[in-house]
This record gives C-alpha cells, sequence and structure tokens, in this order.
C-alpha cells in the first residue's frame, strides 16, 4: 500500500515506523523540524526541548519503543521537586514538615488531600467525564483546597479554560503523579534529551524506504473511489495526526469539535537557580506564566553550563499581544533576575498544542478510522484523559495496527 501521513509529530513518526518497509510511507511535516512538541533547540553544545518534558514508571509502550531504537539504556530516573509560589514566596511540597508549614492549607485540607491522592488509582474516571474538576473538587474536600492546591494547577495547564476541565482529567493526573518519596517525584529523562527518539524514527523510517518531507504543509485532501489524494499525490490510505477541525479545513470529515488550545513556552538560560532547587513551581499568584519549570533543577546543571527554566503559558484564540516580554520582565522582578543575567531566550507557541479535556470530551474521541480515513493524535483514546508520550506512542502503534488488519481483510 502506498501511506500518506500528515504530520512529524511522535504519533506521525511512530506510525510511520511502524509501517515503513512493508508499505510504501510518505511523511509530510509542515516545519522544518520533526517531533511536533517532542521538538528541541540545538544550542550548539547541547540539546533541549522546545517544552518541557519528563516520562512516568508506567510508559511501558514507550521504553518498548526505546528498547527497540536502542535508547533504553539512556533513560534515567530523578527526582522531580514541586512548590507553589504565593504570598510572593516560594513554597516548596515535597517533605512531609514543609506541606504541613504550608500555610495555605489547614491540616484539615492536608489531610483531605493526602486521602485523595491515595485513592486516584482506584477511581472510575468514566464517572468523572462529565463532572467539571473544580465542582468536583469543591463539593468532595472544600472551597480552600480548590482555590489554594487546584486551580493554580488547573491554570498552569488550561489557562482561562480551566473551569471547563472535567475531574476525569484531574483525578487521573494525579494518580499518574502519585509515584512520590519523601525528596520529590520520580520521573524519567533521556540522557541527552529526548531529539534522540525523534531522530531515531527518523532514521528508520528513512532506513527502511519511507519518504519524509519537511517543510512541507497539507493543503488539499480528497476522496477518489477507494483511494485519497494529498497535495496531488495519490495514496492507497492517509493517517492524519492533526487536530481533526485542522483536517476538516482541507477536506477531511466534518466530527464533532474538540477543543484545543495553544501553548506559549518561554525557554530561558542564565547563571544561576531561583527557584529554590525546585523543579516545577505552579504560580498561585497571578503572572503571564502559569509555572516556572527548572529543567535544571530535575536534570544536572553541568550538562548544559547554564541553568535551563522554561516558562509555561496556555492561550485560546489569538496569543496575546508581546507576551514573550511580559513573561521576561514579571520573571526578572518577581525572581530578582537582571535581564542581563539571561544568556538567551526562545518562544515556542503552537496554536494547537493539545486538547482541553471539558466535560463530556470523552463522548467526541473519534475512532481511528473515519470514512476511509485514519486519524491518531493528542486526540486519541489513548491520550484520554492526560496526554503524554506514551499515549501519543501508542496511538501511533495502534493506528499502523488498523491500517494491516484493514489490509488483510481487504485481500482477496
Amino acid at each position: 500500500m502506498k501511506i500518506g501521513i500528515i504530520g512529524g509529530g511522535l504519533t506521525g513518526l511512530v506510525a510511520a515506523h511502524a509501517l515503513a518497509g512493508e508499505h510504501e510511507v510518505e511523511l509530510f511535516e509542515k516545519l522544518p523540524y520533526l517531533g511536533g512538541c517532542l521538538s528541541s533547540y540545538n544550542m550548539n553544545d547541547y540539546w533541549i526541548e522546545r517544552y518541557y518534558h519528563h516520562c512516568f514508571s508506567s510508559d511501558t509502550t514507550l521504553f518498548s519503543l526505546l528498547k527497540e531504537t536502542g535508547l533504553f539504556k539512556k533513560l534515567e530516573w530523578m527526582n522531580g521537586t514541586t512548590g507553589y509560589f504565593a504570598r510572593n514566596r516560594i513554597f516548596p511540597l515535597n517533605k512531609p514538615l514543609e506541606i504541613l508549614a504550608y500555610p495555605e492549607l489547614t491540616l484539615i485540607d492536608k489531610a483531605k488531600l493526602a486521602w485523595l491522592t491515595l485513592s486516584a488509582k482506584k477511581t472510575d474516571l468514566t464517572k468523572l467525564d462529565d463532572i467539571p474538576a473544580d465542582q468536583y473538587i469543591i463539593e468532595n474536600l472544600g472551597t480552600n483546597i480548590y482555590s489554594s492546591f487546584f486551580e493554580p494547577l488547573l491554570k498552569s495547564k488550561f489557562g482561562d479554560r480551566r473551569n471547563e476541565v472535567s475531574a476525569a482529567w484531574l483525578i487521573s493526573r494525579i494518580a499518574i503523579r502519585s509515584n512520590r518519596g519523601v525528596s520529590g517525584e520520580r520521573l524519567g529523562y533521556l540522557k541527552g534529551g529526548f531529539h534522540q527518539i525523534i531522530g531515531a524514527l527518523e532514521s528508520s523510517v528513512t532506513e527502511k524506504g519511507g519518504k519524509i518531507e519537511k517543510q512541507s504543509t497539507s493543503s488539499s485532501l480528497s476522496r477518489e473511489g477507494k483511494a485519497w489524494t494529498l497535495n496531488g499525490k495519490r495514496f492507497d490510505a492517509v493517517i492524519s495526526t492533526i487536530p481533526p477541525h485542522e483536517l476538516e479545513r482541507i477536506g477531511g470529515p466534518a466530527l464533532p469539535h474538540i477543543p484545543y488550545q495553544g501553548a506559549a513556552c518561554l525557554t530561558l538560560a542564565m547563571d544561576s537557580q531561583v527557584t529554590d532547587g525546585i523543579y516545577w513551581l505552579n504560580m498561585k499568584d497571578s503572572a503571564p506564566y502559569g509555572a516556572v519549570v527548572s529543567h535544571t533543577n530535575f536534570i544536572p546543571v553541568e550538562r548544559y553550563g547554564e541553568h535551563i527554566v522554561y516558562l509555561a503559558s496556555y492561550f485560546s484564540g489569538t496569543l496575546p499581544a508581546q507576551l514573550d516580554e511580559r513573561m521576561i520582565t514579571d520573571f526578572c522582578r518577581r525572581f530578582s533576575v537582571s535581564e542581563r543575567e539571561i544568556h538567551w531566550h526562545r518562544m515556542a507557541v503552537d496554536p494547537w498544542a493539545g486538547p482541553v479535556y471539558t466535560t463530556g470530551y470523552r463522548n467526541l474521541i473519534p475512532g481511528y478510522e473515519q470514512a476511509g480515513l485514519y486519524m491518531a493524535g493528542m486526540f486519541s483514546r489513548t491520550n484520554y484523559p492526560e496526554r503524554s508520550m506514551e499515549g501519543s506512542v501508542k496511538a501511533g502503534y495502534e493506528v499502523a495496527d488498523c491500517i494491516r488488519k484493514q489490509e488483510t481483510h481487504d485481500r482477496p
């Protein structure tokens, strides 16, 4: 079969990797680089992801891919510490005494939080899909726990749409992040950077005869009998990994609207760290970013020769004007950093970074096959109710299996 793939992110590359060799595969990526949200900057002496990344101990499909590509030996496990910026100061929330000292929560609040964390893995998420996260927390744990602990988390991930997010997403996130000890959360990182996965997949596809076209926007798609024409080329099957509404715009099927949001992630480098050794600092105080992610409080700074920090923001619609300047100004003021101390900064913007897991989202998820077209990506069931590298890898493999099964079914 001749198979066209729209999108060179993780799902598209995994599908191409799985199908190349046994099929004629051609992948189209609109950007000059591959990887999507897993792409990286090459800063000459090192690589660093455009958007902060780590993996979890439950990511078994990702680990299988790492083994297949010879990268598993580079996987290492680190402690990811967390905290909150509230009342114009940093509060670490890792050790029991730190949690007990957090002034935004009472002792009763903290006991309720502990109960929620312990019970999260046993919760039936299907029953929570239609319940707003804020309503669920307020009704079960109280208003103060929501405003002092969960609202900053929801704000850092979903911005102004945080009140639309379902309790299924929130409880899923608590469950997946419960691998925590007294020194922090156990998180995985690929020594040298996750760009190596993207490079290994690209090499695999091309070595097996597949084609990868960068800076090639998918602008037209049409059905002709049992075949598809994509950008004027004929294919027996097409896999799309772009958001369903973007696919519809170029000729794909009309499906129920899946809400998406954009991400703006400012990466900057400087000589010192300013978050008291904390990796993930949620902003309870109002700021033009929802979280400060200090990469080199997670991965040793010696590998980079400078401290790397991400300022994470999400938006709907149009990117706020001069957001990068506002981020830097606020960060420097809030953390007493002179702009002269910043060696470099880069702003990564993706207007369709990922779905917003609103109430009722589960019923919007499309199947892999839609009107003879194949679709997989961040919107797939494997990425519900929390998107991850694991979910994107699974989606790539599963959509490839769908094509194999269809080919077997169609054989005379």
